[in-house]
C-alpha cells in the first residue's frame, strides 16, 4: 500500500513540476504584485509628453516565468492582439528561421554566401557565418534618421535600394570577412536573399511560417518583403507580444518545443557565442550569431550587470526587446517607441528581477 502511495505522490510531484507550454493560449501563472511591480511600472509606463516624443514610451510589457504569463500590460493603441513592428528583432527571427533550415542540413556556416546568392560575386570569401556575425567586411553605414545622407540602411529601406534590399552586395569591402564586427542591416538582408536559394523559391514565401511560426503556434505574424519578394529581414517583421514570447521560450529551452528539438544545439551554441573579433564597448550588448549577449569580453563588465550572464536578447530600434534569461526561466517582451534614447535595458531587467523575486 505504502509503495503504491509513494509512486502516486511521485507522479503528482512530476506532473506539478512539468514544463508549461502554450497551446492556443498561454498558461497563466500567479500574477506578480507589490511595491517592486509598482516600481517597474513607474519606470516602464511613466507619464509622457507625446507632443515632443521625449521620455520612455512602453507599448507592451510581457513577463513569462517558467512558461506562464505572470505580468502583462499594454498602452494604447497596442493590445494583446496587435502585431507590433519589431524593427531589428527581425534579424534574430531570421536567425531562428535559418536555424530550422540548418537543422535540415540545407547549409553549413562556412558555406560561401555566393553559393546561395550569386550577386555576391565581388565578395566570394564571405560565408553565411560571417553574415550572421555581422562580420562580412562590407562597408556599410548603419546610421538612421539623424544622418540620412550617408546612411546605407536609409538608402536600402527608402531610396535606391528599396526595391531590392540585397543591394548590399554592391558595397565595397572595408575589411576581410570575419575579421571585424560592424552592425549591418545589409548583412541580414543578404541572408534573407540567400535563404531563397537555401529552401527553394517555391517554399520561400511561406518558409518562416511553415518552419517556425506554425510549429510554435504563432498565428498573426506579418513579414514584409521587397519588390523582388525577399523578406526585409533587417526590419519589417510584426508580431504580437505573446507570439514573440513563443520564440523566446523556444530559445530559453535550448531549441526544444514540447517534445521536439526544433533548433539544433550546435546552432544555438553558435548564436550564443560572442563574435571573436568584437571589441567591447561600454553598456553595449555583445554580438553573437544575430543575437545580443550579456557576456563580458576583453575584460569589460557585462553589458547589463544586474542581469545574469546567460541573458541574451533580440533588440530593435526605439526600444523593442525580447530578453531571455534561461537560468531564471524568464522571457520578457518589451515593445516601445523611445525616440530620445532614455530607455535602459539594464534598468528594466533589474526592476523585472526585483518584481519576480519570490
Amino acid at each position: 500500500m505504502f509503495k503504491g502511495l509513494s509512486l502516486f505522490l511521485l507522479l503528482i510531484s512530476l506532473t506539478a513540476h512539468a514544463e508549461q507550454w502554450p497551446n492556443e493560449q498561454w498558461p497563466i501563472g500567479s500574477p506578480i504584485a507589490g511595491p517592486a511591480v509598482e516600481a517597474l511600472e513607474s519606470y516602464a509606463f511613466p507619464p509622457r509628453d507625446d507632443a515632443t516624443r521625449k521620455g520612455i514610451r512602453t507599448d507592451a510589457l510581457l513577463i513569462i516565468r517558467d512558461g506562464q504569463i505572470v505580468y502583462e500590460r499594454y498602452a494604447g493603441p497596442t493590445t494583446a492582439q496587435s502585431p507590433h513592428l519589431t524593427w531589428s528583432i527581425s534579424k534574430s527571427l531570421l536567425a531562428t528561421v535559418l536555424g530550422v533550415a540548418y537543422g535540415k542540413g540545407r547549409f553549413k556556416l562556412d558555406d560561401p554566401a555566393l553559393k546561395f546568392y550569386p550577386a555576391l560575386e565581388k565578395h566570394p570569401a564571405i560565408s553565411l557565418g560571417h553574415l550572421l556575425n555581422w562580420a562580412s567586411g562590407l562597408d556599410w553605414q548603419e546610421d538612421y534618421e539623424y544622418a540620412p545622407l550617408k546612411s546605407s540602411v536609409v538608402a536600402m529601406l527608402y531610396t535606391r535600394g528599396h526595391r531590392d534590399m540585397a543591394f548590399t552586395a554592391n558595397h565595397d569591402a572595408y575589411a576581410a570577412p570575419g575579421q571585424a564586427f560592424r552592425y549591418s542591416s545589409g548583412d541580414s538582408n543578404l541572408l534573407a536573399a540567400a535563404l531563397k536559394t537555401i529552401v527553394g523559391p517555391q517554399r520561400y514565401a511561406d518558409y518562416p511560417w511553415t518552419a517556425l511560426f506554425e510549429p510554435l503556434g504563432i498565428r498573426h505574424a506579418v513579414w514584409e518583403s521587397d519588390a523582388r519578394g525577399t523578406f526585409v529581414a533587417s526590419s519589417y517583421a510584426y508580431l504580437t507580444a505573446r507570439d514573440l514570447a513563443r520564440v523566446g521560450l523556444l530559445m530559453a529551452r535550448g531549441g526544444r518545443w514540447n517534445d521536439g528539438q526544433l533548433l539544433p544545439e550546435d546552432w544555438l551554441a553558435f548564436n550564443l557565442t560572442p563574435f571573436a573579433g568584437y571589441k567591447a564597448h561600454q553598456d553595449e550588448a555583445v554580438p553573437g550569431g544575430h543575437w545580443w549577449l550579456n557576456r563580458p569580453v576583453d575584460g569589460a563588465a557585462s553589458p547589463w550587470p544586474d542581469a545574469p550572464p546567460d541573458t541574451f536578447a533580440a533588440l530593435g530600434h526605439w526600444g523593442q526587446a525580447l530578453y531571455v534569461m534561461p537560468s531564471r526561466k524568464l522571457v520578457i517582451v518589451r515593445y516601445g517607441d523611445d525616440r530620445d534614447g532614455s530607455y535602459r535595458h539594464n534598468e528594466l531587467l533589474k526592476l523585472v528581477l526585483q518584481a519576480v523575486r519570490p
